[in-house]
């Protein structure tokens, strides 16, 4: 089973940059999509679905919040929209789609690298949102969260600019819940699995930058449930596509699809 994420930073500009051609290579199962910056009924036409994929859609009371969405090639049993957290519902940015051996979610946190007053906004968000994962430990089935947490976990998912400066998305209390969720918890990074390297950026923000280079950090994820833990067989950034300012995050996984 091959799973994607990728922030867009709006779906209709990135299929202008060629999305969906890079859709046509990528051979994957399910893509999980974040910020489209689109209603819900603008994206039941044609023009918004690849060939070959269903798709589920969730948007928030202003667009300007992103909204999420997963295409996938087989339907779902199942979709369930938000995980009973008031501000998560209101920003459109819970979506799961349950499938038989697997159920995948697209999620995306506030950004307050680039928009500040967002911070406290964002921890509540996360701590939330990690509540969710605790909770869900206790079912049965198993489960991949694919999206934006817009914070890195390790000091290796984070140009050094991010060390030395008091940025969000590297702070330390964003962390801890990483922490929680990756060591205590025990998900996978899916993408830590497999790769250990240095410099693994799956983002390039403009607001950080410089005159000579763009820092990265890592702020796409795959996370899954323990019981998945085995399961990655390949990981990868794909930094040769150019449709975002991130880069997809594409995972294989020995799960039945």
């Amino acid at each position: 089973m091959r799973v994607v994420t990728v922030s867009l930073n709006g779906l209709q500009r990135a299929i202008e940059a060629g999305f969906f051609d890079w859709i046509k290579g990528a051979d994957a199962d399910v893509i999980c999509i974040q910020d489209h910056r689109m209603r819900v009924y603008e994206l039941e036409d044609g023009p918004y679905r690849p060939d070959g994929y269903e798709g589920y859609f969730l948007d928030g009371e202003n667009l300007e919040d992103g909204g999420v969405g997963i295409y996938t090639r087989q339907v779902p049993k199942a979709i369930m929209m938000g995980f009973a957290y008031p501000q998560a519902d209101m920003r459109g940015a819970f979506l799961q789609a349950d499938f038989d051996a697997v159920s995948v979610s697209s999620f995306l946190l506030p950004d307050a690298l680039t928009n500040p007053p967002l911070q406290d906004m964002k921890n509540d968000f996360l701590e939330a949102f990690t509540a969710h994962l605790n909770k869900t430990l206790r079912k049965r089935r198993q489960f991949l969260f694919c999206g934006n947490l817009q914070t890195a976990h390790l000091v290796t998912d984070a140009d050094p600019i991010f060390h030395k400066t008091e940025l969000s998305g590297f702070l330390g209390p964003e962390r801890a819940m990483l922490d929680k969720i990756f060591d205590e918890m025990a998900y996978i990074d899916s993408f830590r699995a497999v790769e250990k390297g240095t410099s693994e950026f799956s983002w390039q923000p403009e607001a950080c930058a410089m005159s000579k280079r763009k820092p990265g950090i890592r702020v796409d994820y795959q996370i899954a449930s323990p019981g998945l833990a085995g399961t990655v067989e390949a990981a990868w950034i794909d930094r040769n596509a150019t449709f975002s300012d991130h880069f997809p995050v594409v995972v294989d996984y020995d799960i039945p699809y």
